[in-house]
């Protein structure tokens, strides 16, 4: 059986119930975490451990906070008061965690599910949403990492173009991959909004509902975005249901023509920043 799951962000405790609950066995299942695996939750570094105890029995996208926690070790972010990932930074396996962070992906196709942590921008389809990805992958695990690291935090540019090289091309498919909410109908991206779909600003719309995106019919599986909570289509799935706001943690199980949602409780309640 094959789950994707949403955004753990430390919360070890629920995650074990998660697995619990669906009877997870790596022997016979696969999971598939859809990004932001640390920070804000108690248990940041149990939580790696636990997933990389799973083996090749688990696939884990890198979301935002798993990005700053990368550019926090490096020196390219200080650390946010809210953050809970100095257990991890100052482990004596650090290195070993920061390493095995570089290696995890940014997008996924799993049991047909296209997965990604926040979303698509509508110029991209299937293959060049991939395609982007790996660009991404290959930085994380190259040597010009941590000078990238330093100068990955910032908003612009903000429509794709084909064009775009260097630090630039890859911020904008970091800001898409794992920061994307509104876009407008030409795909420029607001990234400072983090209200409900309903709450978009004018001119704006959730990057799943701009008409026309080249992804239309491919089904997606993402996280990133609480307030949304959760979003059961048969193109999409919207699984981060808030767990370390005090909500819940949601697995899909999506094999076989299947589908069957499973949540537990979680009771970490920290504040949305």
């Amino acid at each position: 059986m094959h789950y994707l799951v949403g955004d753990l962000q430390g919360c070890c405790d629920a995650f074990e119930r998660l697995l619990a609950h669906i009877g997870f066995s790596p022997s016979r299942d696969r999971l598939t975490v859809l990004g932001d695996l640390v920070n804000r939750g108690p248990r940041s570094l149990a939580t790696l451990r636990r997933l990389r105890s799973l083996g090749d029995a688990a696939t884990c996208l890198l979301g935002n906070h798993d990005l700053h926690l990368l550019a926090v070790a490096c020196g390219g972010r200080k650390a946010h008061r809210s953050d809970t990932i100095a257990e991890v930074l100052e482990s004596p396996e650090r290195e070993h965690w920061l390493a095995w962070l570089r290696g995890q992906r940014m997008a996924v196709v799993e049991e047909g599910w296209l997965c990604v942590h926040a979303g698509v921008v509508p110029q991209w389809d299937l293959a060049e949403t991939l395609a982007r990805a790996a660009e991404v992958e290959a930085m994380l695990r190259s040597e010009a990492l941590d000078d990238f690291l330093h100068v990955m935090y910032a908003d612009e540019p903000l429509r794709w173009n084909p064009k775009l090289r260097g630090d630039e091309r890859l911020r904008f498919i970091i800001n898409v991959l794992t920061r994307i909410r509104f876009t407008d109908a030409q795909g420029r991206l607001e990234l400072k909004t983090k209200d409900s779909a309903g709450g978009a600003p004018e001119g704006y719309r959730p990057w799943f509902e701009v008409p026309g995106r080249r992804t239309e019919g491919v089904p997606i599986a993402f996280g990133h975005w609480s307030t949304l909570g959760l979003i059961e289509r048969p193109d999409l799935l919207s699984l981060d249901t808030g767990c370390v706001w005090g909500g819940r943690l949601t697995a899909v199980r999506v094999d076989g023509g299947r589908r069957e949602v499973m949540q537990v409780e979680c009771d970490q309640a920290q504040r949305p920043g």
